[in-house]
């Protein structure tokens, strides 16, 4: 997805228009990739768990060791400021983001105190949830005392960009990922789940990948809906054989999966009734 020519950039305390340099060439994060960011959505006049993604910013940039410089509420105070600068009907990307710009005496370990932050909005249109496929990748995620997992970090994605491109070059959307004991932690991009005689399974977090906000958000919607959900160990054999299959994450939400590997499957009832369970918590917030 292209970056749009619609961005705002808040910077140094200040909202300025377009996509802003605001990183130098002997940064720590240029050469270290000591960077966290959070990503949130605004769709239909909404921002659902605006909070919640600005507050684990915060959290993020604490597992790098970085001192952060505003708070979580200051930061949902700074990104309602930012949308104002949009349409109402504007679809927008929201990224919060922090990084080190100094190095300790040691070089390779970052200064804490040195912590730079900024927030980019992008126009950027709700994806259409029609195609999407999922294959299985050959790359695993790291454990997480081999990184640091725990944080949305960007040094992270190097491995879900490769996971990515993977699955492109064979006609697939994404792929599921496996921990390293085989079994099936996420997909590139999102949280993953499947569906079997009504009820819902998605892999338990173990560490290796991220508790995704919008993940947690569904796993509640639908226990209150009265469906059953397990977290629990799956393995790529559990989706072979599943009935329907749906990625949770905050550039789609919910996105139904209508190929896995080379079967077709349906949008079934599971899936459109977590669509609408969603779209209806979202908007309760107007």
């Amino acid at each position: 997805m292209a970056l749009s020519d619609n961005v705002q950039t808040y910077f140094d305390g200040t909202w300025r228009d377009g996509n802003v340099a605001i990183i130098r060439a002997a940064d720590h994060v240029t050469w270290l990739g000591s960077q966290v960011f959070d990503g949130a959505r605004k769709f239909q006049g909404v921002m659902p768990d605006l909070e919640n993604h600005c507050h684990r910013l915060i959290r993020s940039a604490n597992a790098l060791g970085m001192n952060a410089k505003v708070t979580g509420d200051e930061i949902v105070n700074i990104v309602k400021e930012g949308v104002t600068r949009y349409a109402d009907d504007a679809e927008l990307y929201i990224r919060p983001m922090m990084w080190a710009t100094d190095s300790t005496p040691g070089v390779i370990d970052l200064d804490p105190d040195s912590t730079a932050f900024s927030v980019c909005i992008e126009e950027m249109a709700m994806p259409n949830i029609n195609g999407f496929s999922l294959t299985v990748a050959p790359f695993c995620r790291p454990r997480q005392d081999m990184a640091l997992t725990e944080a949305k970090a960007g040094s992270l994605y190097a491995n879900n960009g490769r996971i990515m491109a993977w699955a492109r070059a064979r006609g697939y959307s994404n792929a599921l990922s496996l921990d390293i004991d085989g079994h099936v932690a996420e997909t590139a991009s999102t949280n993953v789940f499947l569906v079997k005689d009504g009820a819902v399974f998605t892999p338990i977090p173990n560490g290796c990948f991220l508790n995704g906000l919008t993940r947690q958000r569904v796993i509640g919607l639908l226990r209150n809906d009265g469906v059953e959900v397990h977290e629990t160990v799956l393995k790529v054999a559990d989706f072979e054989t599943a009935e329907e299959i749906f990625c949770t994450g905050n550039i789609a939400k919910v996105m139904p999966v209508e190929r896995f590997q080379e079967r077709n499957l349906p949008t079934g009832p599971v899936t459109r009734r977590t669509r609408e369970l969603y779209w209806d918590f979202a908007l309760s917030k107007k």
